[in-house]
């Protein structure tokens, strides 16, 4: 997931910081960076540290790769890295054994989701209810959804802006922590959050 993540931000990026006669490759916000492969009719070439920056266009990539200070990144880059969208945020609420009631700790977390959503302004919110495996696949699939109702319910109550929210439930599918049936598994009696 965060690689896909990371791309789509270099992506974006190439697409967008281009001043007539490079790119370059950033890292992402968790402070990891990737690499992506740049392409033209005279070859390939790598990029794979943060800074390292491309020739591109009428000089092509026959120049190799080369390091581009802060400053510049700023001076040549500033609009475009003001006009990046915001990356989601994800955020993890849990539940007590085959109940929809947060636990202590969540319930402060979920004050971190309000939070958010109202630091972003208007925002799609998507909430997905998991269980652990404890009480079989046809009502975990409807705890999870019980679940995510309830959190969604709790936001609705607070004045905060939301342009679309969507619940849904993944049941015991999709755990986080893998267990056989029939495990009692607090990590996975959970709530997925993802504020965009």
């Amino acid at each position: 997931m965060l690689r896909h993540s990371f791309t789509l931000l270099c992506f974006v990026l190439l697409s967008g910081c281009v001043t007539g006669d490079y790119v370059v490759l950033l890292e992402s916000p968790d402070g990891t960076t990737g690499a992506v492969l740049v392409e033209d009719a005279k070859g390939r070439t790598r990029l794979d540290r943060s800074h390292q920056g491309l020739a591109i266009g009428s000089r092509g990539l026959g120049s190799g790769p080369f390091e581009v200070s802060e400053l510049r990144i700023s001076r040549d880059f500033s609009a475009t890295l003001a006009a990046q969208p915001a990356l989601p945020q994800r955020f993890q609420l849990y539940f007590g054994i085959g109940t929809a009631e947060l636990t202590e700790e969540s319930k402060r977390a979920f004050e971190q989701v309000v939070e958010a959503i109202r630091l972003r302004g208007p925002s799609a919110v998507s909430v997905i209810g998991h269980t652990d495996t404890l009480s079989g696949p046809v009502w975990n699939e409807q705890l999870g959804l019980i679940r995510a109702r309830a959190v969604a319910q709790m936001l609705r109550s607070r004045a905060i802006e939301v342009i679309d929210l969507s619940v849904a439930s993944h049941g015991e599918r999709n755990l986080l922590i893998e267990t056989p049936d029939g495990v009692s598994e607090p990590r996975n009696r959970r709530v997925e959050v993802s504020v965009r």
